[in-house]
């Protein structure tokens, strides 16, 4: 069976293989343009951390997106070796024939999806670890490793994604039984799915921490944290988003007057404003994940995905052991 496997997916293993290998290229030239560049502003901003912020982006236009190849790979593969894997098998009614041999629906079923799934582990680490490495220069200078584009891109979770996209290509496949319906499916799933999780699940992986502080200084997390929200909290437990235009309504009449929008408030200053919320019980509040949580995100995620994968080729391996020839 993996001799079969092989002659059947040789040729996409080999255009896989030259379509990385030109990745990889464009990628390693232009890693040294960025180490290049990063170096200059090192040297230029040296000792003075907020010069640092005072730089343009370090890459511009059709570049910036090298690592968004790590989010189309993944999808790309399950539509285009996934869904076909066993649908195209079922529609040409080839699967017959493999199934009255010696071979067992697990074993024909095992070969080929286990050798594309590892394929598809192996194009994603491949990609992740390029891309990980070309972006070490940008995570330094803008500091926000659980941004999209930059969480999703790096690490480990491009593996799972790609193991995950594959094994919906495969079950759709399965349980559809055409190949067109098989590859559209495939793709509103991936994409449904990585919007609900990076949107909705990622934030709450563990539980946020939440710092006070008092309105008359500042509070800035410690190194790439994820800041979740930030604002304002009465004595009372009335809870504003940090700017003024909801704040205002919320002060007490006499923080109100010292605003200078308010018009009766000549000369004051904000410092005035803060000393009066202070009086008044407000603090300030952060609520952040901290930035030593990324790898346990990222390993959360990528569990996540992969234990998703498992029970849709669990799936499949019902469908194909219960389904008529």
């Amino acid at each position: 069976m993996t001799w079969l496997v092989w002659r059947q997916y040789r040729a996409q293993g080999a255009i896989a293989s030259v379509l990385l290998a030109v990745a990889a290229a464009v990628i390693l030239a232009d890693r040294f343009h960025i180490a290049s560049e990063w170096h200059s502003i090192i040297v230029r901003c040296a000792g003075n951390s907020g010069c640092l912020q005072q730089n343009g982006p370090l890459v511009n236009g059709v570049v910036s997106d090298l690592p968004y190849l790590s989010l189309i790979l993944p999808v790309v593969l399950g539509m285009l070796w996934g869904a076909p894997l066993v649908a195209h098998e079922l529609e040409a009614r080839t699967s017959d024939f493999a199934w009255v041999q010696s071979v067992t629906r697990t074993r024909w079923l095992t070969a080929k999806a286990g050798w594309l799934l590892l394929a598809a582990a192996a194009c994603g680490a491949v990609l992740a670890a390029l891309t990980t490495w070309w972006s070490g220069p940008i995570n330094a200078l803008s500091a926000s490793a659980f941004a999209p584009g930059q969480f999703d891109t790096q690490g480990i979770v491009p593996i799972g994604y790609a193991v995950f996209a594959m094994a919906i290509g495969i079950a759709a496949g399965t349980v559809a039984r055409r190949t067109l319906p098989a590859i559209a499916v495939t793709l509103a799933g991936f994409i449904a799915l990585r919007l609900v999780i990076s949107n909705f699940l990622r934030p709450h992986y563990l539980a946020a921490v939440t710092t006070y502080y008092s309105v008359t200084g500042s509070f800035t997390p410690r190194g790439q944290a994820w800041v979740l929200s930030q604002g304002a909290v009465s004595r009372a437990g009335v809870v504003v988003a940090a700017g003024w235009g909801d704040l205002y309504p919320a002060l007490p009449a006499s923080c109100q007057k010292l605003l200078p929008a308010a018009g009766g408030g000549k000369g004051a200053s904000l410092t005035a404003v803060f000393s009066c919320m202070k009086a008044h019980g407000w603090r300030g509040f952060v609520t952040y994940q901290p930035a030593d949580r990324y790898w346990p995100f990222q390993g959360i995620e990528t569990g996540l995905y992969l234990l998703l994968a498992t029970a849709l080729i669990g799936v499949t391996f019902l469908v194909i052991r219960r389904r008529d020839a």
